[in-house]
């Protein structure tokens, strides 16, 4: 079964897709969960942002931080990448997820996160 999760009107995509035991978040950036509005701040504020939206999306899936498997960063500037490699120790705990980081062309955004994690079958879907 596929299921798709908070979609938002104005946004071509779903902000989660769950495909059997398997969760995927699409890319979250620095937005204001309610008008989807780009809020721009220092490289912490923005990671910061980041991670709660994913949480959140996380959350709103019915999934735990602790379920994440694989998270993907983009990251625009390569200077910034020491301080996200502290901020991410701080932010995902041991056994942290694997990772993949790159970086991207977007002027406006300093990160984006996105991930995966392995629900299993018992979590409950919006359909029950």
């Amino acid at each position: 079964m596929i299921e798709h999760f908070a979609p938002d009107p104005d946004a071509p995509y779903s902000p989660a897709v769950r495909a059997g035991g398997w969760l995927f978040v699409s890319g979250q950036a620095s937005t204001d969960p309610e008008t989807g509005a780009f809020i721009p701040g220092t490289f912490d504020e923005e990671f910061a942002r980041s991670v709660e939206n994913l949480r959140r999306v996380l959350r709103e899936a019915g999934a735990r931080e602790e379920q994440i498997v694989k998270i993907a960063a983009f990251v625009r500037d390569e200077a910034s990448l020491p301080r996200y490699n502290e901020l991410y120790r701080e932010t995902f705990k041991h056994p942290r997820p694997a990772r993949t980081t790159s970086s991207m062309g977007f002027d406006f955004l300093q990160v984006e996160l996105e991930c995966i994690a392995y629900v299993g079958d018992d979590v409950p879907t919006s359909e029950t």
